[in-house]
């Protein structure tokens, strides 16, 4: 009984680790959607939504079920209330690349991102995807010092987030008020999304050592 209940615990996070790599490709393609005004790829986001949905309610049920039948205590009750918020941060890490597929798709066929703030945006998908495909490893491993190097990861998307007011807000910028609102939102999911990727990180830090490392409010999309 208790081999097939630690079954059933790494069953669970393997269910993670596959819903942090869909919500890596789901950020990658919309990412491409936007930079390329690609129809196609924004529209395979934002039907693909549905099933990071589904593996968030698939992975709270298991780990409902885990809390009510088998009543885990130490590492193993941690690994359990770690799932729930991951599962949550997960399903909001894929909102917020639908948010990107969305913006591509509203604009098209124009261009969503002004030239002067292309390569912004190709750098933090790239950070942002990385961070993902590297919560999905810490997930499998839970290597704390893995998890806590995406900490560095999730400053450089800071950092050109903050650049981008520095960019809209300059007496050069010739874009218009919508160019702007388009930048500020869209600079806003990336960051965010980046947050959540630390957040489920720091969730792996929690069951290994017990102490939730410190952060700021990231739970609002």
């Amino acid at each position: 009984m208790r081999e097939a209940y630690h079954v059933e615990l790494e069953q669970l996070a393997q269910n993670l680790a596959v819903m942090s790599g869909q919500v890596a490709d789901a950020m990658e393609r919309a990412t491409q959607a936007l930079l390329d005004a690609d129809l196609g790829l924004a529209e395979q986001v934002i039907s693909d939504d549905a099933k990071v949905d589904d593996a968030r309610a698939d992975c709270e049920e298991q780990a409902y079920a885990l809390l009510a039948l088998q009543a885990p205590v130490a590492t193993d009750l941690r690994t359990v209330l770690a799932a729930i918020h991951a599962a949550e941060s997960l399903e909001r890490m894929g909102d917020l690349a639908l948010h990107v597929a969305k913006a591509a798709r509203r604009r098209h066929p124009d261009a969503v991102l002004p030239e002067q703030v292309r390569d912004d945006f190709a750098k933090m998908g790239k950070v942002a995807v990385r961070l993902a495909r590297q919560a999905e490893q810490v997930i499998k491993t839970r290597d704390v010092d893995a998890a806590r190097s995406l900490e560095t990861e999730d400053d450089a998307v800071d950092e050109i987030h903050r650049n981008l007011f520095t960019v809209i807000m300059g007496n050069d910028w010739p874009h218009g008020v919508a160019a702007a609102v388009d930048v500020t939102l869209l600079g806003r999911f990336y960051e965010r999304y980046a947050d959540h990727a630390v957040s489920v990180a720091r969730r792996m830090v929690f069951v290994v050592t017990g102490k939730m490392p410190g952060y700021g409010s990231d739970e609002d999309v």
